[in-house]
């Protein structure tokens, strides 16, 4: 059964004067999943968010929400979104309970639901045992939960969320990462963030935008399949010359790593893998590493942000921090 359609982006838009900060991307959101939104700093990212959430208008493009237009229908558009922006909207001299209820009657709850939505926000968000305590007083964990209780607490069709987990620590950051994957089942949930592996263990789906262009949009399963390299990494004890690897059966280029350890290129329909243990057992080579090079997700990020491509996760990392920066 195909899954129900709750955002779609179409041709979206954002100059301020000449330069794009959005520019003609189009992507769309489906219930029960989580859609991981890339990008490096600067790239368009929370530019998007806030066009989506209402906050900015766009300068071309459409932008529908659960069947209502936003900017036709921007009331009724909107009551169906909750957001949590990069730094959480909170009143820190209000209880948990005070804030929660004052976020009812924002999303205009029905006063004889205003209780139950705040119960369901708190149970869902693990803040039962904290209603009657100050925001102020709260860890930055705590916080970011009451973060996400405000965005969810007139049970919107779509939740936004904008870098939910930085600044967290590590047990933290498991919990809202969970906390994302329960809200994904009755929710379409689009998480923007720059941490890679909030992707990994969070989306369904991942697409990355980069000078305000989306450059990469495809399912998570699919981004796994791009990490594969075509190369495979031998180690002998006996190595012969280079020349000998580069004459064996499917390969296409030979890097020398040290005096015993190489990076064979090859064909991508064809893993050498086999043969290359069958000729090495035969020629006494000593093999005592073979296996499939693996292509790190910062390496898939900046190769598509940057446009080159990165050999050696160490560089991945150093050029995805200037890129960052």
């Amino acid at each position: 059964m195909e899954n129900k359609k709750l955002l779609s982006v179409k041709h979206l838009s954002r100059f301020y004067g000449h330069l794009a900060a959005v520019n003609n991307i189009s992507f769309h959101l489906n219930k029960g999943e989580v859609l991981g939104f890339l990008g490096p700093n600067g790239a368009g990212k929370s530019s998007t968010m806030q066009v989506i959430t209402g906050n900015l208008a766009p300068t071309s493009g459409q932008v529908n929400i659960c069947g209502f237009d936003l900017l036709d229908a921007a009331k009724e558009a909107k009551a169906n979104i909750g957001y949590l922006p990069e730094q959480p909207p909170l009143y820190r001299e209000f209880t948990v309970n005070e804030y929660l209820l004052f976020c009812t009657q924002l999303n205009r709850v029905e006063k004889s639901q205003q209780q139950a939505a705040i119960d369901r926000a708190k149970q869902r968000c693990g803040l039962t045992e904290v209603g009657t305590r100050l925001i102020n007083n709260l860890s930055k964990g705590y916080q970011q939960r009451v973060g996400i209780a405000q965005a969810i607490i007139h049970s919107p069709e779509i939740v936004i969320l904008d870098e939910p987990t930085v600044g967290l620590d590590p047990i933290q950051i498991k919990e809202i990462r969970a906390l994302i994957r329960e809200l994904a089942q009755d929710h379409g949930v689009i998480l923007s963030t720059h941490i890679l592996p909030e992707v990994q263990m969070t989306c369904d789906r991942v697409q990355i935008i980069n000078h305000g262009q989306l450059v990469y949009s495809d399912d998570i399963d699919h981004l796994h399949q791009r990490m594969r390299s075509n190369s495979i990494i031998l180690g002998l004890n006996n190595a012969p010359i280079e020349s000998e690897l580069q004459s064996l059966d499917n390969i296409d280029d030979v890097e020398v790593l040290s005096e015993t350890r190489f990076r064979l290129s090859h064909h991508a329909d064809h893993n050498p893998a086999e043969n290359i243990a069958e000729v090495a057992a035969d020629k006494k080579w000593g093999l005592y590493e073979l296996r499939p090079e693996q292509k790190t997700l910062e390496q898939v990020f900046v190769e598509l942000t940057s446009g080159e491509v990165i050999a050696d996760e160490a560089d991945a990392e150093e050029l995805n921090g200037a890129t960052a920066a």
